[in-house]
C-alpha cells in the first residue's frame, strides 16, 4: 500500500494505517477445524495489506460452550496461538479464545498476535448475566485495561462486546488516548430479550463512541447459528466523526477501511472530549456517589 508519514517528537509515524474486520462463522468447540479457518483469513488480510486485522470474541472456540468450557481452553504458549502468531507477521492479529488461568479458572479473552509472538492478553471486564446470557457462570471478570502499539505511532485499546455496555469502562479506556479501539463481539438476536435490538442498538453505540471521543472502532461480529442462536454480522469499521467507514453484508467476509492520522486529529481538536474530560473532578464526583 502506498506509505507517508509524519514527524512526532523527531519520529516518523506512519500516517495511515489499514484495518480490518473478520466476519465469520465457527464450529462450537471445535478448536483445531477453527484454527486453520482463522490461518486462511490471516492469508488474506496479509494479502490485502491489512496492519490490523480483528476476529469476533471466542473466535477459536464458539460461545455457548456453558458448562463444557473447560474442554475448549487454552494456556498463553499454547501451540496453536503461537502458530496464528507466525502467520500474523508484522500484521496485527486479534483473536478471541478461553484462557486457562489456573484449573477451573477460565478468561473470556483476546489474544494479540504479531511478529510471530504473544504481545499481550486482554481478559473481557464485563459479563453479561441477563437475557439469555450467562457469562458470570463459566467465568472470571478481567481486571485491568489493555492497551499496546498495534502499527507505528497507533495504539489500540481492546474491549470485548459488552465491555461496551458498561459506559465507565470505555470512557476509561478513551481517556489513554488509544488511536483506535478494537472491538471483537459476539452479538446474536434477542440474546438480550425479544424487545432490545443487537441490530440497531450496537451501531447506535459505537457510532456514539467513535464520534464522542473522536476514536476509529473496529467492531467484528460473527455471523451464522449456533444451536438456536443466530449471530446477525453487522461488522463494521467506523471514523473519528462516528461514520461509517465499512459494513460488512450478510455472509462471512472481511471488510477493511485505511484510517488517517490528521483525519483522527481534527476530530478530537473540533471535539475535545479528551482534553476537557476532568478527571480529577469525575473522580471527587464518584467518590461520592452510591453504587
Amino acid at each position: 500500500m502506498a506509505w507517508h508519514g509524519s514527524w512526532i517528537n523527531g519520529m516518523q509515524a506512519a500516517a495511515q494505517m489499514h484495518v480490518g474486520a473478520m466476519q465469520l462463522n465457527v464450529e462450537l468447540g471445535r478448536l483445531d477445524d477453527n484454527l486453520e479457518q482463522h490461518l486462511a483469513y490471516i492469508a488474506q488480510g496479509r494479502e490485502a495489506g491489512l496492519d490490523l486485522l480483528v476476529f469476533p470474541e471466542l473466535s477459536l472456540t464458539g460461545y455457548r460452550l456453558g458448562a463444557s468450557v473447560a474442554t475448549a481452553v487454552m494456556l498463553r504458549d499454547d501451540m496453536r496461538l503461537l502458530r496464528l502468531a507466525a502467520a500474523a507477521g508484522s500484521m496485527q492479529v486479534v483473536v478471541g479464545f478461553i484462557e486457562e488461568a489456573s484449573p477451573g479458572e477460565y478468561f473470556n479473552a483476546l489474544a494479540i498476535l504479531q511478529h510471530g509472538e504473544l504481545q499481550a492478553v486482554h481478559r473481557k471486564i464485563n459479563l453479561p448475566n441477563y437475557g439469555g446470557l450467562e457469562e458470570g457462570k463459566y467465568f472470571c471478570s478481567g481486571t485491568q485495561l489493555t492497551q499496546i502499539q498495534a502499527f507505528d505511532y497507533w495504539d489500540a485499546a481492546y474491549l470485548i462486546c459488552a465491555d461496551l455496555w458498561n459506559p465507565a469502562l470505555v470512557h476509561t479506556a478513551m481517556l489513554n488516548r488509544p488511536t483506535v479501539l478494537a472491538v471483537p463481539v459476539n452479538s446474536a438476536t434477542d440474546a438480550v430479550s425479544s424487545e432490545f435490538s443487537n441490530e440497531t442498538n450496537w451501531v447506535t453505540n459505537i457510532t456514539f463512541y467513535s464520534m464522542m471521543y473522536g476514536t476509529p472502532i473496529i467492531m467484528a461480529n460473527r455471523y451464522g447459528p449456533e444451536g438456536d442462536a443466530f449471530f446477525w454480522g453487522g461488522s463494521r469499521i467506523m471514523g473519528a466523526r462516528g461514520q461509517t467507514l465499512a459494513q460488512a453484508e450478510d455472509g462471512e467476509c472481511l471488510i477493511t477501511a485505511m484510517l488517517e492520522r490528521a483525519a483522527i486529529a481534527r476530530a478530537r481538536f473540533e471535539l475535545p472530549t479528551h482534553r476537557d474530560a476532568n478527571t480529577p473532578l469525575v473522580q471527587k464526583l464518584l467518590g461520592g456517589s452510591t453504587s
